[in-house]
């Protein structure tokens, strides 16, 4: 996993290679980043945002019976990939250990909210526990390292105050979000600590094509596409009045880079500062096709989650401000490119 680069003295078209001369530049070795959570949809944008800026990319992914690499597949043969796993102290360290990255973006954890009410144990190991288990890495292995924490909207759950910025209360609603809130404050925890360069983004719903189908963005893109090739009729979903913060995943994860190459560690809200409801998502989604939502969605009470979190705003003035970050793809045009890629994927 070095950089590789070419020591001094090293014979090249039969001519020794000495000091640079003064007008020759020496070689600068490439910047190496690890990324936990890779195979996800915002660690397969990073690590193409990351490559593109001339990254070495080391990927974390956990040994199962099955690898997933639908979203990276086509980058593999630019990238190193290691085992590891958040449930492991000893395997996280020796990663860190010997990637001695320059940047550590924690993207890995029990992401789906309604998984973490059936599965509130595992979502805590995961998504709480596993960071401060990283963080032990970090601090005992590469302390030099500029750490990235993935903190979430649903942290505020509640909200306290709308729109949401840094300083509002967290009230999650969720054990995912009480999970969140753990991986957040141990951030901050041992910044303030250990002296450790981490930061944690607090980014509100952010979606893409490559969104998984459990998630109601893309569960509405995939369910539209069906119903318009003549494979389903209905689909059935929760609360059409839930009100979200939704932004493209490719301007995202440039927020996640640019915290990392401010002078002094901070935390910061990501988001578009708008508010769409579930029903807008779907009417925006059946047009795009022609068709008529109301003809096809069937309100399913099942699917409510069993404390909701009615609606989430960011307000990210300060990432504007210190970051100079914007989103560049508004919630109409995102939901049109979702459609359209599900269409094109069934085609």
């Amino acid at each position: 996993m070095s950089p590789s680069s070419r020591s001094p003295g090293r014979i090249r078209g039969g001519e020794k290679r000495g000091k640079p001369k003064p007008t020759e530049r020496a070689e600068q070795p490439r910047r190496r980043a690890l990324i936990t959570g890779i195979t996800g949809q915002d660690g397969s944008y990073l690590a193409e945002l990351l490559l593109d800026k001339g990254y070495e990319v080391v990927g974390m992914v956990r040994r199962t019976s099955h690898d997933s690499y639908e979203r990276i597949g086509h980058l593999l043969n630019r990238l190193h990939i290691v085992p590891a796993d958040l449930l492991d102290q000893h395997s996280l360290t020796a990663v860190v250990r010997d990637a001695k990255p320059h940047e550590i973006y924690n993207l890995a954890a029990q992401s789906f909210v309604p998984t973490s009410w059936t599965q509130p144990v595992l979502t805590g190991e995961f998504t709480a526990l596993g960071v401060t288990r990283l963080l032990e890495a970090v601090r005992l292995a590469h302390p030099e390292a500029r750490f990235y924490q993935a903190s979430s909207s649903e942290m505020f759950g509640k909200a306290m105050e709308t729109p949401q910025r840094e300083s509002t209360p967290f009230y999650p609603r969720s054990p995912y979000g009480v999970a969140k809130v753990y991986g957040h404050w141990i951030t901050v925890n041992y910044r303030e600590s250990y002296g450790l360069y981490a930061v944690s983004g607090i980014l509100f719903n952010h979606e893409s094509p490559r969104r998984g189908l459990e998630f109601v963005t893309r569960k509405v893109s995939h369910g539209v596409a069906r119903i318009a090739k003549g494979l389903d009729r209905e689909l059935r979903l929760g609360n059409l009045e839930a009100s979200r913060d939704w932004g493209y995943a490719g301007d995202y994860v440039d927020a996640m880079w640019r915290m990392l190459q401010q002078p002094a560690p901070d935390d910061y809200v990501i988001g578009t500062g708008e508010t769409h409801t579930v029903r807008e998502l779907v009417t925006i989604a059946f047009a795009h096709v022609g068709l008529d939502w109301t003809k096809h969605v069937v309100v399913d009470r099942s699917l409510v989650r069993p404390a909701e979190v009615d609606v989430l705003r960011a307000d990210p003035s300060k990432a504007r401000r210190q970051l100079a970050w914007r989103p560049s793809v508004g919630f109409t045009d995102l939901v049109r490119r979702m459609v359209e890629a599900d269409v094109e994927r069934l085609a």
